[in-house]
């Protein structure tokens, strides 16, 4: 028995199809399938994020359900949502009020030179560290920078207090020196000093890691060409590694500045008094006591979201800048 077998009609001689015809549904595009089909391969995988997924929807993007009382009067016991609509009445409240004012000065303050600080000092220390030729330095320099990284907070704000209290070790060193004993706690003017300073030793090591890696990805052939032309280390470090370390440099500059005005609250409510409040308290402390301390939650959540949209644009211009700029951005 055979079989008959019908040949495509050459190209060209295709009747057009009808005018009223509708269009043929295009065929489904691999993108469309390939999260598909990479998701029932490795399954697995992908259910490792589901736990920090949950952790950010529950503590991250629930949460800001609760701005919604910066609009309305909030009583303890009462509406979770509020009581009453009060339109921006506690907006006018805190953009009228000196406290505040002197509040987001100093967060500026604190932000900024914690920004200037502690930002390039991981970039520098990274340089040093990849210039160490003796493995064994390296490591120990390495180590001993890591460390204050993986203590607690607390135990960093207790061991500065300790450091620079009246009878403390950097007391006892200015008394031999002929100086009279310092009020570092107690002192306004030391407050920010004696923060980002404490900032720059808890955080420049472990923000190394990064620029180190960054550097393995530099091609070695760079720097031999660089050296043929006769660039010296100084050169080769300006035109070959701080090109190659950009990317990441910029990536944390744009992370760092949309976390600028949400200065550490942790270690600035360990570490201020009353006496320091004019120079050490900031918004998110300002907030703590204005929320919890005194029960005044909507007005708390108005300076919250407040703070919350300056972040949402600094980060958000910082990105665009870089991306017009240096052409690497977040998104």
């Amino acid at each position: 028995m055979s079989t008959s077998t019908t040949s495509a009609p050459p190209p060209g001689t295709q009747d057009p199809p009808p005018a009223g015809a509708a269009p043929r549904l295009r065929a489904r595009t691999p993108a469309r399938t390939g999260w598909r089909r990479a998701l029932r391969r490795d399954w697995q995988l992908y259910s490792l994020a589901v736990l920090p997924l949950l952790f950010f929807l529950v503590f991250r993007y629930l949460p800001m359900i609760g701005n919604v009382i910066a609009f309305r009067r909030f009583e303890p016991g009462g509406s979770l949502f509020g009581e009453q609509w009060v339109g921006l009445r506690y907006v006018r409240m805190f953009l009228t009020d000196p406290t505040f004012w002197q509040v987001f000065r100093n967060t500026l303050w604190i932000g900024g030179l914690t920004l200037v600080f502690c930002f390039p000092i991981p970039i520098v220390l990274a340089l040093l560290l990849n210039e160490v030729r003796r493995r064994s330095l390296k490591r120990f320099v390495q180590s001993v920078s890591y460390l204050p990284h993986f203590l607690s907070i607390v135990i960093v704000a207790g061991i500065t207090l300790q450091m620079l209290a009246t009878d403390g070790p950097v007391n006892h060193v200015l008394g031999w020196l002929g100086h009279d004993p310092i009020r570092f706690i107690q002192e306004p003017g030391w407050f920010r000093t004696i923060y980002v300073g404490s900032e720059i030793w808890q955080t420049a090591g472990w923000g190394t890691i990064l620029y180190l890696a960054a550097l393995t990805t530099i091609d070695d052939d760079l720097y031999e060409a660089a050296r043929i032309d006769g660039a010296g280390r100084w050169q080769q470090i300006w035109h070959v590694t701080l090109p190659g370390i950009r990317p990441t440099m910029v990536t944390l500059l744009i992370l760092n500045i949309g976390t600028f005005m949400a200065v550490g609250f942790e270690k600035v409510l360990l570490l201020y008094n009353p006496l320091t409040y004019p120079t050490g308290d900031v918004i998110s402390t300002y907030v703590y006591r204005s929320g919890v301390e005194s029960n005044s939650f909507s007005y708390a959540a108005a300076i919250g979201l407040f703070e919350a949209v300056i972040g949402l644009v600094l980060i958000t211009t910082a990105n665009q800048l870089s991306r017009r700029t240096v052409g690497t951005s977040l998104w």
